[in-house]
């Protein structure tokens, strides 16, 4: 398994950059394998070179970053804890501390339905020809060892403690967008003043305020070689979960990678969502909780978090969009 495969559990699939001109200044594209999938950076600033260092500024943080928390390299700090599930707790850096205990509030906004104890539940695959099933004894022996609840945390203390042995923690679907974040942060601090990240189809920007837009093309879960529109959208983030990129069909069923917590199996939710807001925090994570929690109660989640924008396309193809989500969308080229 590539030391950067660690994502287990994202989506890499809704939003595709797409190119919205030149700006004052010079522009530097540069595309790179990271986190198991391809993170593109788009720098403007007033030099070329500038832009460049800055860009490699940026990569060696996120891949910092990705090292530390990758669950697939045994000399990483999240191998650490899972090696040391109900044994002892292990010391762990702030950037981990930090996506842990932003972890932990998706997980209580969600009533659990987002959980990095998945990771708990050994048995799937979802690798490309590999299309065989947990048998459901085995999901049953491991189910019980899934609950974020068990993840202790001490700020004070700077540890991270799994309280059974046996439990794992995947932290596919958060830290991705935490450490692209941390990349665009390292562009701004080299003085770049509109950058873009794309990691796989999370779509992270930055600009000033009345800059010419990002324009971001969104997926249709139902079509994936297809668009349902494109967003525009001058800093923030836009982040996507769905059932169609890492799955197998077997015996006439479709096994996706999102799991639900409550399970173990895959979720039965909608087949796709899309989050864009401001903050990292609305929508970090919340995507792969909705596609276990379903449209309807999904929905209300959407509404009652400030700032935060969705299109949610359900299991029967229908879709739902909230109102800032609608009023941003325009037709696909």
């Amino acid at each position: 398994m590539p030391r950067d495969s660690f994502l287990h559990g994202v989506v890499v699939l809704a939003a595709l950059a797409l190119s919205a001109g030149t700006a004052a200044g010079a522009r530097v594209d540069e595309a790179r394998p990271l986190m198991g999938t391809v993170v593109e950076i788009s720098a403007e600033g007033a030099d070329a070179t500038a832009a460049r260092d800055a860009i490699e500024a940026a990569y060696r943080e996120m891949g910092r970053l990705s090292d530390m928390m990758n669950h697939y390299d045994p000399a990483s700090v999240v191998s650490a804890i899972n090696d040391a599930a109900g044994a002892r707790a292990v010391r762990v850096p702030p950037e981990l501390m930090e996506v842990l205990a932003m972890a932990r509030r998706v997980s209580e906004r969600s009533a659990g339905a987002f959980d990095v104890t998945v990771g708990s539940l050994r048995g799937w695959r979802f690798r490309s020809g590999d299309t065989r099933l947990p048998a459901p004894e085995e999901i049953a022996a491991q189910l019980p060892r899934v609950g974020y609840r068990k993840l202790r945390l001490d700020r004070a203390a700077g540890t991270a403690f799994l309280a059974e042995r046996g439990m794992r923690i995947d932290l596919g679907g958060i830290a991705k967008v935490y450490i692209l974040h941390s990349g665009l942060r390292a562009l701004e601090r080299r003085g770049v003043a509109r950058a873009m990240v794309n990691g796989g189809g999370d779509v992270l920007a930055s600009g000033s305020p009345g800059a010419r837009p990002w324009r971001i093309g969104v997926r249709d879960p139902r079509a994936p070689q297809q668009l349902i529109g494109v967003l525009e959208i001058e800093r923030g983030f836009v982040v996507s979960s769905g059932d169609y990129e890492r799955y197998f069909v077997k015996d006439g069923v479709r096994y996706h990678h999102i799991l639900d917590p409550r399970t173990g199996y895959p979720s039965a939710g909608p087949r796709g969502v899309t989050l864009v807001a401001q903050d990292m925090e609305a929508v970090n994570g919340l995507s792969v909780a909705i596609m276990v929690l379903g449209r309807d109660r999904g929905m209300r989640l959407v509404t009652a978090t400030p700032g935060l924008d969705a299109l949610i396309v359900d299991r029967d193809g229908s879709l739902w969009m909230s109102p800032g989500f609608a009023a941003r969308l325009r037709a696909a080229p």
